[in-house]
């Protein structure tokens, strides 16, 4: 193979945590992997810790939030949001990835987070207001990106369908007089249409947002 860089390593970090799970990421399994010696990551990663930070910038790599233009804030940020569910949702493993790193040592995750910053200053909010927003903000996004490829990853259509079809007929089969909704809604809750839930997810935050906004 060529040249190992820190980018091919976290990249194939990420395709096993992916697939395998985050346990399964070792220094000892990626050299194998990569057909290298255990010594040849240690110069980029020197552990864990460092590899899981590796990676956390990795998979945000490919997200690059747009030029500052002249639409209104509220599209710039949503562009945002939506850009940042979009990329985090190639690698079904990004929200466990980013729930163990310290967000704040990650340089591509704090080049998006300065971006929104700006833009809740820009739309008149104050500075705690507008680091308040941004971490919201942008942990809605990592929870929207995850639902979806936590539930289908590795799994094929048919398991998928096998696996709504038992959690809906459980939920049908708890007490009506007592959960009387969610047997209503059993169906929707669990099959329900992902492009709806993104839409939808993103709508609510920013409705919050929009809202606060109008008083400014």
């Amino acid at each position: 193979m060529g040249k190992l860089t820190a980018q091919a390593i976290a990249e194939r970090a990420l395709e096993i945590g992916d697939t395998e799970g985050l346990d399964a990421v070792t220094i000892r399994r990626l050299a194998t992997d990569l057909g290298v010696t255990p010594m040849a990551l240690y110069w980029h990663y020197k552990n864990k810790e460092q590899l899981l930070g590796g990676m956390a910038d990795h998979l945000i790599a490919g997200f690059t939030p747009k030029p500052a233009d002249d639409r209104p804030w509220q599209e710039r940020l949503r562009d945002l949001v939506e850009g940042l569910v979009r990329t985090l949702r190639t690698h079904p493993c990004a929200r466990n990835v980013l729930e163990q790193v310290d967000q704040t040592t990650v340089p591509n995750f704090l080049a998006v987070w300065d971006h929104a910053l700006g833009l809740c200053r820009e739309a008149g909010f104050s500075v705690p207001e507008s680091c308040l927003i941004t971490k919201y903000v942008l942990q809605s996004a990592i929870a929207i990106a995850d639902q979806p490829v936590h539930f289908t990853s590795g799994r094929t259509p048919e398991e998928v369908a096998e696996i709504q079809r038992q959690k809906r007929l459980g939920l049908q089969s708890l007490p009506v007089e007592k959960y009387p909704h969610l047997v209503e809604m059993a169906g929707p809750l669990v099959e329900g249409d992902w492009r709806l839930y993104d839409t939808f997810g993103v709508d609510l935050v920013f409705a919050g947002i929009e809202a606060l906004a109008t008083g400014r």
